[in-house]
């Protein structure tokens, strides 16, 4: 059986491999994990001398999963925005663009091949840091697959950053202006995830009823909740929503139901991936050449 890779990734793919920024790149990421490692090493050291004998001092190397890995989501969280929002511009920029629509790839495709080329770009970093997190499994106890549920979790994370790169990529036609843009998005959903709830506690406060409702459901699209409900799984085996102790009177009844077991995290992660698939389809819509050239007739006949 024939294995049709798409001509974009493959494309970009040769293009990563011979260029010296990869290298660099992964030096970089390394770098930072390292600092990070001998840090966290350094506060075990102490913490395990003066609290117990030092050869207790291995049952700490478990958090060194947690804080490797946020440092490695939040060089994602900087990285993929940065990878993909110069695609669709930088074709613009270097005049290719239009060249790259005579193919007959669609527009999906094509958008769909450059978030699928930051991914994999994305795992190259993640599988160099792979020894250094391997030291909080094979010493800290933990599970194999915690380590395949977080690698899933980071494809999913880079997917949600690459799609808002490139959508923001085909709105603007310079890539700082994209870069900027995708950034901007990323506060959006960041912050405005928690307006229901905050609009909701504060109609409560003049009511008397400080009751958030279903409005924690906007909170499936944030990001930082998911990871915050991952980390928390995979540390405690409980939800941070279960702990947090809500109630069916603080919080509408589906809240409630997927504040318990490990339902909130697969919701948010299908949330997340349904956002992603959004801002994809709007920017293949808008790399479509049949769109812009409708745009263009419109905006003709109105001057004729």
């Amino acid at each position: 059986m024939n294995f049709h890779l798409n001509p974009i990734v493959k494309k970009d793919l040769q293009v990563t491999a011979r260029s010296m920024r990869l290298s660099w790149g992964l030096f970089a990421y390394e770098a930072v994990l390292t600092l990070a490692f001998l840090g966290v090493m350094q506060i075990i050291q102490v913490e395990g001398n003066s609290v117990y004998n030092s050869s207790n001092i291995y049952s700490y190397l478990i958090y060194l999963f947690p804080v490797l890995a946020v440092s490695q989501v939040g060089i994602v969280a900087l990285v993929a925005p940065i990878i993909t929002a110069s695609s669709i511009s930088g074709e613009k920029e270097r005049q290719t663009f239009d060249i790259m629509l005579t193919t007959c790839m669609s527009p999906f495709s094509i958008v769909l091949g450059k978030v699928t080329s930051a991914v994999l770009h994305i795992l190259f970093y993640v599988a160099g840091s792979l020894p250094i997190m391997a030291l909080s499994f094979v010493v800290g106890g933990m599970s194999w697959m915690n380590l395949f549920y977080f690698i899933l979790a980071i494809i999913l994370f880079a997917t949600f950053s690459g799609s808002i790169g490139i959508f923001c990529s085909s709105v603007c036609r310079k890539s700082i202006a994209s870069v900027l843009l995708s950034f901007v998005v990323y506060f959006m959903i960041y912050v405005l995830s928690f307006f229901p709830m905050l609009i909701r506690l504060m109609f409560g406060l003049n009511t008397g009823k400080e009751y958030a409702g279903e409005s924690l459901l906007f909170l499936l699209f944030n990001p930082i909740i998911f990871f915050e409900e991952f980390f928390m799984q995979i540390m405690t085996g409980t939800s941070v929503f279960a702990e947090a102790g809500f109630s069916t009177k603080e919080v509408g009844a589906l809240t409630y139901t997927l504040a318990h077991g490990k339902v909130w995290m697969f919701a948010s992660a299908a949330c997340i991936l349904l956002l992603s698939v959004l801002f994809m389809l709007a920017a293949a819509w808008k790399v479509n050449p049949m769109h812009s050239s409708s745009g263009r007739r419109r905006t003709k006949k109105k001057v004729g």
